[in-house]
């Protein structure tokens, strides 16, 4: 067995037996002995900084945290979903669950209804990282390529689109070689079997890429190049330009041009506990300066680089610590205000729909979609 499977099957093991009804308490503090949280694959950045914030939990309050690895988007929000666990230090992937699109546009999925309690924004960023002997010195060079494609992960997809479109190319310009998982597309970079794939610049795995005999390259995209960002963010409305200083071969005097959004992103569903919500809040906050000293890329979780206006709304009680914080702002509250509106227009016009047939399905609830944002006056991103 590979140390990796050895990992998944022992944190879900551990993480599926429940949580404790116990409740570990310091001072204000209030949560339960034994937590989980689905993350990332093993030796990812989502997962590191998950298990570096367990540590500093055990260590200020006596709590285990718990991180289940999963391989793509769907399988990290499904226990959460089905309130096995209570929340998912999760990437992208929420915006296309909230939007109910992608592999959440099925009978089985649909619109969800998600909630922020925090998340980081750290000097690392998504990016196309190729093999170094690939030839692929920038985006122009893409076409005709092999490209990782991880199935069930409309966030890892929705970056290649977005690499793609920067080029003024599309998938069908390209070699698509199917993944099940974000960390087995970056061992089939390190094996040959793909020339590139996406993923933040840090990680374990990204690590192993950049010693590997093939090598690592990033490929910039330069901010100068306004066509090829309008051309993006017309596929990801999502991200941003972030100048990378920390990832694998990267440094402040080797930076990159490249596309960020938060992550990881804690996230939960609307109906989930006040209290647990509000003190799991509080706890990652209060301790970010431990863990950030153990994991570097974990620094993003502090205050001052949350995101409070992105594109999926805060919890009212992560809003409420986030209040008595002295942060969160009457432009936030509005903001946060009409992305709950947004949510409420798509699960109305999810409930409207009649044959949940699966021929035909996806086409059917997209253009009751669309209908329903465009009659509601808001952006519809995807069609």
């Amino acid at each position: 067995m590979t140390n990796y499977l050895r990992s998944t099957l022992l944190a879900t093991t551990l993480a599926f037996a429940g949580v404790s009804g116990a409740a570990a308490q310091d001072g204000d503090i209030n949560l339960p002995n034994t937590l989980a949280w689905s993350a990332f694959d093993v030796g990812s950045s989502g997962y590191n900084q998950a298990v570096a914030i367990g540590q500093a939990l055990q260590n200020a309050y006596g709590i285990s945290l718990r991180v289940i690895p999963a391989g793509n988007d769907v399988s990290r929000l499904a226990p959460v979903r089905n309130n096995r666990i209570p929340f998912a230090a999760a990437g992208n992937d929420v915006f296309f669950a909230a939007e109910g699109v992608s592999a959440f546009a099925t009978p089985e999925w649909g619109p969800q209804p998600l909630r922020m309690l925090s998340s980081a924004s750290a000097d690392n960023c998504l990016a196309l990282g190729t093999a170094g002997e690939a030839g692929i010195q920038s985006m122009d060079d893409i076409a005709g390529k092999r490209i990782a494609w991880v199935l069930g992960a409309p966030a890892l997809q929705t970056n290649i689109r977005a690499f793609l479109a920067f080029a003024g190319l599309t998938v069908d310009d390209v070699t698509l070689v199917e993944m099940p998982g974000y960390g087995q597309a970056w061992q089939a970079l390190i094996d040959g079997q793909v020339d590139a794939t996406t993923g933040l610049t840090t990680g374990g795995i990204v690590e192993q890429a950049a010693a590997s005999p093939r090598g690592l390259h990033w490929v910039d995209m330069p901010f100068d190049n306004e066509e090829g960002w309008e051309r993006l963010k017309e596929v990801a409305p999502h991200l941003a330009q972030r100048e990378g200083t920390v990832g694998a071969t990267l440094s402040p005097m080797n930076p990159l041009h490249c596309m960020a959004a938060p992550y990881p992103v804690l996230v939960t569903y609307e109906n989930q506990d006040d209290e647990l919500v509000y003190n799991m809040t509080k706890a990652v906050d209060q301790q970010v300066q431990a863990f950030a000293n153990a994991e570097p890329t974990a620094a993003g979780w502090i205050a001052e680089r949350q995101l409070f206006t992105w594109v999926l709304p805060f919890d009212d009680d992560a809003i409420r610590y986030w209040s008595e914080r002295g942060i969160w702002t009457d432009e936030m509250q509005a903001h946060n205000d009409q992305l709950v509106e947004r949510q409420s227009v798509l699960a109305e016009a999810w409930e409207g729909l009649t044959d949940l047939s699966p021929e035909g399905f996806e086409e059917r609830w997209m253009d009751a979609r669309a209908a329903a944002l465009t009659e509601a006056g808001m952006p519809v991103y995807f069609e």
